[in-house]
């Protein structure tokens, strides 16, 4: 029966590999076919894992109303007016490089190093002087260093031979700059030239969400969203009391909701 058992085990694996061989596109045109078969609905809800912003937390659909989002932003200012980035910087050019390498970094990580760098370099052209190996050493506690020293050597070389040195004040020319994307730019806009704009990370990207701010999928559309929906006086500041509020009370895991300053507007429904 042993012996039966074991040919007929042989002969299946035969017939799998002769259809194999005719016909080697058969599994994947079968497994093409069951992904052509999913619907419109499952297909939206499959996350775009290389582009996906961080998963948001359950919101009420429910939006909030103009007044409650002028009460919010009335309780932020009223509680801290003057509010302002934790990074060090004493230039517009060392608030650009502090945020150049805040990416996937704490503030606290970034003025630790920049304590040490910028008493040496705090102009594009000092920094340059150090080159990419040089430039590593002040660096090295940060994440990404290698990768951010070739970035700022680049930006200071771009500075000096495209703006005279000085930092750019507008989106697109930030942008351009070795290692600035759209938050970096829009945090240099706001902090170092006043200008109304909203760099959202993932602090702002949660909050917004979780209070009812916004309902959205990714971070240009939460920052869309806000500048749509903040009230023009309360701009300009936005983005750091948002950012202040998921850092230090809103927090991702456990959301300090018992001192939460606007808890009785916020539309979080696991709020404690």
């Amino acid at each position: 029966m042993l012996s039966r058992s074991h040919g007929l085990v042989k002969v299946c694996l035969r017939l799998k590999r002769f259809f194999l061989i005719r016909w080697p596109d058969s599994r994947h045109a079968r497994n093409s076919h069951n992904l052509h078969c999913l619907t419109a609905a499952n297909k939206s809800a499959m996350p775009n894992r290389m582009n996906a912003s961080p998963p948001s937390p359950p919101i009420s659909t429910k939006p909030l109303s103009p007044s409650a989002v002028q009460a919010i932003f009335a309780n932020f200012a009223a509680a801290n007016p003057h509010p302002k980035t934790e990074l060090v910087y004493d230039s517009p050019f060392t608030l650009l490089v502090a945020v150049v390498l805040s990416a996937q970094s704490t503030d606290a990580a970034v003025n630790r190093a920049t304590a040490k760098l910028f008493a040496i370099a705090n102009t594009p052209h000092a920094l340059l002087g150090l080159g990419v190996e040089g430039l590593k050493p002040y660096i090295q506690s940060i994440g990404l260093y290698n990768t951010k020293a070739a970035n700022l050597i680049t930006l200071c070389e771009q500075l000096l031979s495209q703006h005279d040195g000085q930092v750019p004040q507008t989106r697109e020319a930030l942008q351009s700059l070795a290692g600035v994307g759209r938050k970096t730019a829009n945090v240099v806009l706001n902090t170092a030239f006043g200008q109304p704009t909203m760099a959202v990370d993932t602090h702002i990207f949660r909050v917004s969400n979780r209070i009812g701010l916004t309902h959205a999928n990714n971070v240009d559309q939460t920052e869309r969203q806000l500048l749509a929906i903040i009230p023009p006086a309360y701009l300009l500041n936005a983005h750091h009391w948002l950012i202040l509020h998921g850092r230090y009370t809103c927090t991702a895991r456990k959301p300090k909701c018992d001192r939460c300053p606007i808890a009785r507007w916020c539309r979080y429904p696991d709020k404690a």
